[in-house]
């Protein structure tokens, strides 16, 4: 029984994610993000100022239909913004982070962060 007891009362991995979650009241932006081609679109365009459709489907090695999905979530959350145009004949779609997707972005990564510490303190 006392063994039990210690379990509850160590702090897991599970309970420091849930803590900086409610903490900052972002759960909901984190399990957006969390989806791996999401949060490959999003990292993408953290380190480029804006990318076209072309570049992040080529990067991310995914099909239109997918990638269009993944974009149109995390556009209307506004994590992501959207600009169409032509180049002459040709569609051309560009995306860029928003302010909003890169404080998202840097909480989700605080809370992954958290989440690493927690189980190698657990080792």
């Amino acid at each position: 029984m006392g063994e039990r007891k210690s379990q509850k009362s160590r702090k897991g991995p599970v309970q420091a994610l849930r803590g900086l979650s409610a903490r900052d009241g972002t759960p909901d932006a984190d399990r957006l993000i969390h989806e791996r081609v999401r949060l490959a679109i999003v990292s993408a365009l953290a380190v480029h100022d804006k990318l076209t459709f072309n570049e992040l489907k080529e990067m991310l090695q995914t099909t239109d239909g997918n990638l269009s999905v993944h974009a149109r979530k995390l556009e209307e959350a506004g994590l992501v913004g959207c600009e169409k145009s032509f180049n002459g004949r040709m569609p051309r779609t560009e995306y860029r982070l928003t302010a909003l997707g890169r404080r998202t972005l840097e909480r989700y990564l605080e809370h992954m962060e958290a989440l690493i510490r927690a189980v190698r303190e657990g080792e």
